[in-house]
């Protein structure tokens, strides 16, 4: 049996603190105001879906209504005093009228689930059920809705259709169309935008992220979650590994390539996926060099060098159509190539082999010093 902290929560950004400690949420003032409204005026309806790109404040809108909700809704802004006794008790997940759901841990694997299973909608009809003399509002918070599996989803769209009284089911969705289209329909949606890259260096010099902040504002588009998941895996120095290996066009330097392409495998653990994360940031740089095509090289950069590459390796709109094919082909076949378990470090150096014989990268003049 797994020791339960030793268990990864799979509802926490790796390097940054779970959504239930952040005692509030920024620049989505709009959501927050709608849902005020609503609660103010009556119209609290049983069914909320938080939508919006990964990492923008979703999970932590749904726990700072769960704790404005349990403690009387003070004020309209959802802040709480954090030596409340809710707070404090929705922080150490021990209120009784709050149910978390989310993918569970396989003792038998040793690892998380893939996908949130059935039986967590039944423990989710059990919380209900067994909560009700608590009296006031029973909230469930569901993170994220877009991994349930198919079993799941059917159950869950039955509590939907017939909800129990007082009960408030929060669905946080990175990708809300694949979800059931009638549990979409059962539930009114409060949609998060990603946030300005000015604000976003204000937020996290805020977390004491000052030095990086506006490489890591540039690199995460507008998302607070992927800057400190960037910021606690080391991604900054990834992506300027990614930068020098293709500042070597057109003769792709096999050495740097292969290095990074090493760098890319390694088990996941509590700190993140280094195959994900390599991937993430190439198809990062795969899209911002397609609009650099178009645009012009990015500011701010997000790297040494790389608006000069990108001005150099994607300077007009056919070139970018060609990155921006590449991005789409090879982001597909990241995702294949994880699913059947393929080498990491053979995918990342058969994608970057390709990438270095693309039209625009093959036409380029090498960099001078």
């Amino acid at each position: 049996m797994t020791d339960p902290e030793d268990i990864p929560e799979p509802d926490r950004v790796p390097g940054a603190p779970h959504p239930r400690h952040s005692p509030r949420v920024i620049g989505q003032d709009g959501a927050i105001a709608e849902f005020v409204d609503a609660a103010r005026g009556g119209r609290l309806h049983h069914g909320w879906l938080l939508t919006g790109p990964r990492g923008t404040g979703k999970a932590t809108l749904a726990w700072a209504i769960a704790r404005w909700l349990l403690s009387g809704m003070a004020g309209d802004d959802l802040s709480v005093p954090e030596d409340a006794p809710e707070a404090r008790r929705v922080s150490a997940l021990s209120e009784p009228r709050l149910q978390l759901i989310r993918r569970p841990w396989d003792d038998k694997a040793g690892r998380l689930r893939a996908e949130i299973t059935v039986d967590e909608i039944r423990r989710l009809l059990s919380f209900f059920h067994l909560s009700s003399a608590e009296g006031g509002h029973r909230i469930a918070i569901i993170d994220a809705a877009d991994e349930l599996n198919t079993a799941a989803a059917n159950a869950l769209l039955k509590v939907l259709e017939e909800p129990p009284k007082d009960a408030l089911i929060l669905l946080v969705a990175h990708q809300p169309a694949r979800l059931l289209p009638t549990i979409r329909s059962r539930c009114r949606t409060l949609r998060l935008a990603p946030l300005a890259p000015a604000q976003m260096t204000r937020v996290l010099a805020g977390m004491g992220i000052d030095e990086d902040a506006e490489a890591l504002a540039a690199l995460s588009d507008g998302s607070v979650g992927e800057a400190l998941r960037l910021a606690g895996q080391d991604g900054l120095a990834r992506y300027q590994q990614i930068v020098d290996v293709f500042a070597t066009l057109p003769r792709l330097d096999r050495l740097a390539a292969a290095k990074l392409a090493e760098g890319a495998a390694g088990r996941a653990g509590a700190d993140g996926d280094p195959f994900d994360l390599t991937i993430t940031l190439l198809d990062r740089f795969l899209t911002r060099t397609a609009r650099a095509g178009l645009m012009g090289a990015p500011l701010p950069q997000a790297a040494r060098g790389e608006g000069a590459l990108m001005a150099r390796i994607s300077p007009d709109d056919l070139a970018a159509r060609e990155w921006a094919g590449a991005q789409a082909r090879l982001s597909a076949r990241a995702r294949a190539g994880r699913a059947v378990n393929l080498d990491p470090s053979a995918l990342v150096m058969d994608m970057l082999v390709e990438l270095a014989h693309l039209p625009p990268a093959r036409s380029a003049p090498p960099a001078r010093n």
